[in-house]
């Protein structure tokens, strides 16, 4: 068997392939040893990994800031309309590798630290994950960010700089262990603190109506300090920027107390305003309605204003002087992007505080849009009227009016249909009144989009119909999409180098040109090399799951990945089914000769949501015993991988020959996790929900593992006789056998009722119908065993879907939203480096 080739080694062959620049190795060693005497004051006789780390990172960085800083005043003599990426959640993982390979600065680098004496590898091994994020809306904002720069869009994106980001995920005895994500304790080389900028923001206080107008007062008040990180193009020259606020108190902070012997206490006063950038809140897909939540979604967007508001007034690179003063042509440089799930960063209430005159609805619908990322009622924001008059009380009266006016050219639309007027109203009646954030989204906005075809229609049918049969061409569809930067050139080199021997390397830049692989299809030695590669990151894998979970696997054996948030709708639970049924079939037949089998589920259940963790205990349940069964041996075996993240999904996705993509139809909004797999050489078996629908019509859908109800079955099911679990529980043998084994004890000996609630939750209370497609899912499984054991055509198979991942990249998506949306051109041009002259 080949040993797995290193990363080293895969960067040294895409650089044959003129995917890494060359650049002078000994001024990169000599800017090594630089930053690691004046920036660190330490030598080699004491310095450790991390060290070496910082000052690799901090050589690396200095080739970003000419760039950064030419960037800019590119931007400021240009003066073109600015994109502003708003999000509550940046999921960028590491920073190093992926600076090198946008700046084709990787092989001049593990050639300076080779000649070091140093281990590439192990210094990025040294670097915290930025884990600002959840999941697949955090990680999306950050594959848009570098699709941004590489089409040189003048973009920012503007977040939160938590101090503890997504929890780490610890597996103890098999249960869900949370500890803080203390990912700044050793500093963060990539960053810039601009207190020049810092910006107020007020919250609390009461509103006066005067003569005058209406004032705002007796606020309390509190610092957005920014903290600037370059987010390089590919190979452009271009590096925009990702600007967090952190939350700082004020400096005069309770003066009076000082004199009264209070000053201890005013100090210590001081956490309560900077909690509100302390920690990233860890709920996908779910809503709470806590004050602290809000706080943070006004903060960022407040700040954010305020410094758009600078900029547009700003005249050139540096200046302070106001020059534009007419915010009727805001709209003409601005727009803003609201990046909505459950985490709504809603800017038109803010703006219209800010501009609030007759012209100033008008700009803000003009300048904002919103994108809607989920269908579940549970994610929807709804922000109890009692908690907004507390906190923001002058917004909560614009609010008001907004409605108002709102429900005005409603009403003169659809006369008399005053249910019409009750279900779109901004502000939803009944024994509490809430401010429905999605409608005020709707409403603030001159474009809406949903994430994924399938995502938008369904949007346009059921939950915003109304707003649709209004206003529906302010409605469109922006299907996701990944870097493939990221997600091929620098987490699988191996494959990006195959690819490029036969179609060049323009498919880094345009994901399309993957297209022209399919006249390889029946090519012997193509087939070959990416079967071999497959085999090397399996291989890979297999090492780095025996050192960190102790378990031995059989790289031969198909791997199979389910990794997303553990969520209901997600449906780890009908994984854990076939788990139980594929283990029963084994135990029955021995003798026969089964196709191996590693499954692997990864992912991170909210603390707060107790089914998601009984899910996680209930896969490492059946993991204990199928792990530990001398019968079943190396042909099955069920890992749950620890802390999945960033850097994780990096080692494991080239790595997988199987993705499961099986949400309820309907359910999930567009996935991402579905394209890196597929970009990566997986095959799929899912349902047609989210961009599974697009992937099967861009790879053929005979080429991917379709099964189940599709949306208009399980609306069929909800219309007619609805579903009943204990029909399918009692007509299907081996799902009756598995739910026994699990009501049973047979995973639990010492507690024989501990997936009791689960057991209910199936059989009484399953809103996402797992037994409904439970049948369909194992003949499909059934087929993906058979068509395992012949390698060649499984490889074809692979080809066709790697060929069909063009639409997928997020050059494609950003490109449409940039042009259909935003009103920018992307463009490819390479701008002047910093040491040639601006033309």
């Amino acid at each position: 068997m080949s040993k797995p080739l290193s990363d080293h080694d895969r960067k040294k062959q895409i650089s044959v392939r003129g995917l890494a620049g060359v650049e002078n190795v000994a001024e990169l060693k000599l800017a090594f040893n630089r930053h690691l005497h004046f920036t660190l004051v330490k030598d080699r006789n004491v310095a450790s990994k991390r060290d070496y780390y910082f000052a690799l990172a901090n050589t690396v960085r200095d080739h970003l800031v000419g760039r950064w800083i030419r960037t800019q005043q590119y931007y400021y003599e240009k003066d073109p309309k600015r994109v502003y990426y708003i999000s509550l959640e940046f999921y960028m993982g590491r920073t190093l590798q992926n600076t090198m390979v946008n700046l084709a600065l990787e092989n001049a680098c593990d050639e300076a630290v080779y000649q070091l004496g140093l281990d590439m590898e192990e210094l990025e091994d040294m670097e915290e994950d930025a884990g600002l994020g959840n999941g697949g809306l955090g990680r999306l904002a950050a594959c848009f960010l570098d699709s941004m720069a590489s089409l040189g869009l003048a973009a920012y994106g503007y977040g939160i700089r938590y101090e503890f980001g997504i929890f780490n995920q610890k597996i103890v005895n098999g249960w869900q262990v949370e500890e803080a994500d203390d990912w700044l304790r050793y500093g963060n080389p990539w960053e810039k603190a601009r207190p020049e900028y810092m910006r107020p923001v007020r919250f609390y206080g009461r509103t006066e109506h005067t003569p005058d107008g209406v004032k705002w007062v007796d606020t309390q008040v509190v610092l957005a300090l920014p903290y600037d990180t370059p987010i390089p193009g590919y190979r452009n020259n271009i590096v925009n920027t990702m600007r967090l606020w952190s939350a700082k108190a004020p400096c005069d902070f309770n003066l009076k107390d000082f004199n009264v012997g209070g000053y201890i206490q005013a100090v210590l006063d001081r956490n309560l305003c900077e909690n509100i950038s302390r920690v990233l809140y860890p709920n996908d897909n779910f809503f709470e309605g806590k004050e602290l939540r809000l706080k943070q979604e006004y903060f960022v967007v407040a700040a954010t204003l305020q410094d758009i508001v600078r900029r547009f007034k700003a005249s050139k690179f540096g200046s302070r002087e106001i020059v534009r003063t007419d915010f009727a042509h805001l709209p003409n440089k601005v727009r803003t992007p609201g990046w909505v799930m459950n985490h709504q960063v809603n800017t038109s209430y803010y703006l219209t505080s800010v501009l609030l005159c007759f012209q100033a609805w008008d700009v803000c619908v003009r300048t904002c849009a919103y994108t809607n990322h989920t269908v579940l009622p549970e994610a929807l924001e709804r922000w109890p009227i009692d908690l907004f008059q507390h906190l923001l009380p002058r917004h909560l009266e614009i609010i008001f009016e907004i409605n108002r006016r709102f429900l005005q050219y409603v009403a003169s639309k659809f006369p008399g249909d005053n249910d019409r007027l009750r279900r779109m109203s901004l502000i939803e009646e009944g024994g509490c009144k809430k401010v429905n954030m999605a409608h005020l989204c709707i409403v603030g906005s001159h474009a809406v989009n949903g994430v994924a075809r399938i995502h938008s229609e369904i949007l346009i049918a059921t939950l915003f119909k109304d707003f649709y049969e209004l206003d529906p061409h302010k409605f469109q569809n922006k299907t996701n999409g990944i870097t493939p930067r990221r997600w091929l050139v620098m987490c699988n080199p191996g494959l990006a180098e195959v690819i490029a021997e036969r179609i060049g390397e323009e498919f880094v830049r345009d994901l399309d040109q993957l297209k022209k692989l399919l006249k390889f299809i029946n090519d012997d030695a193509f087939i070959r090399d990416i079967a071999k590669i497959k085999q090397e990151n399996k291989l890979k894998f297999a090492v780095h799951l025996e050192e960190h979970y102790k378990v031995k696997i059989n790289p031969q054996s198909m791997f199979d990945f389910q990794v997303k948030r553990i969520h209901e709708y997600k449906r780890q639970l009908l994984n854990c089914l076939h788990m139980i049924t594929y283990y029963n079939r084994i135990k029955k037949e021995p003798n026969k000769h089964w196709t191996p089998r590693t499954i692997m589920v990864g992912g991170k259940a909210a603390p707060g949501y107790h089914t998601a963790k009984m899910i996680i205990r209930l896969i490492t349940a059946i993991g204990e015993v199928v792990n530990h069964d001398p019968v079943i041996g190396d042909r099955l075996k069920v890992i749950f991988l620890e802390n999945y993240r960033v850097t994780l999904a990096e080692k494991a996705i080239p790595s997988a020959d199987l993705s499961e993509q099986i949400s309820t139809a309907g359910t999930e909004a567009s996935g991402t996790g579905n394209m890196k797999f597929m970009l990566n050489g997986a095959l799929t078996i899912g349902t047609m929900d989210g961009a599974n629908v697009e992937m099967a019509e861009e790879a053929g859908e005979k080429n991917l593992f379709i099964f189940g109800m599709r949306v208009e079955d399980v609306d069929a099911m909800d219309a007619g006789k609805g579903y009943h679990a204990s029909e399918y529980y009692n007509r299907i043998p081996e799902l009756k056998q598995a739910m026994d084994q699990i009501a049973g004890g047979f995973f639990s000996h010492k507690q024989p009722d501990l997936f009791k609630e689960l057991v209910d939750l199936l059989m009484h209370h399953d809103r996402f119908k797992v037994f409904a497609d439970y049948e369909a899912y194992i003949k499909c499984q059934d087929k993906v065993n058979e068509l395992y054991k012949n390698p060649k055509e499984w490889t074809k198979m692979v080809i066709h879907n790697i060929a069909g991942c063009g639409k997928f990249s997020s050059d494609r998506t950003i490109s449409q939203y940039a042009r259909e949306i935003w009103g920018v051109e992307p463009s490819l041009e390479k701008i002047p480096a910093p040491d040639e002259q601006l033309k």
